[in-house]
């Protein structure tokens, strides 16, 4: 059973509320959890105490077990300095063209150049 550290969504309609807990990987977000951890409150200002609270001890114990934070969990974590923090992710390859678009944009471009060049 993999266990994910993450949020569960509470709070009325525009006007988010969450609670940080360990849950089971294919729980639903808002469903079964196994522990509630702490809660964040975004809607709170930045300096505010109530913005962010967290059982550091509980949440230690499961990340020694092996449960996996969120990348959003991660940040705030991190922001407690629970854990460090994460380095910038970076992936040059994203921005690449596939072969298979680079291929298509080919044929496209002969095509015109075909119909340009009998309009002349």
């Amino acid at each position: 059973m993999a266990v994910k550290i993450r949020l569960a969504r509470h709070g009325s309609k525009k006007r988010p509320f969450y609670y940080i807990v360990a849950a089971n990987d294919f729980a639903p977000r808002d469903g079964d959890f196994l522990e509630k951890l702490g809660f964040y409150n975004p809607m709170a200002p930045k300096d505010s105490p109530d913005r962010l609270r967290l059982n550091e001890e509980a949440t230690k114990k499961w990340l020694a077990v092996g449960a996996q934070p969120t990348d959003r969990v991660a940040y705030l974590l991190a922001l407690l300095g629970v854990i460090e923090k994460r380095p910038a992710r970076n992936n040059p390859q994203k921005a690449v063209v596939g072969k298979k678009r680079a291929e298509r944009a080919e044929k496209k471009a002969e095509k015109a150049a075909a119909l340009s060049g009998e309009a002349a």
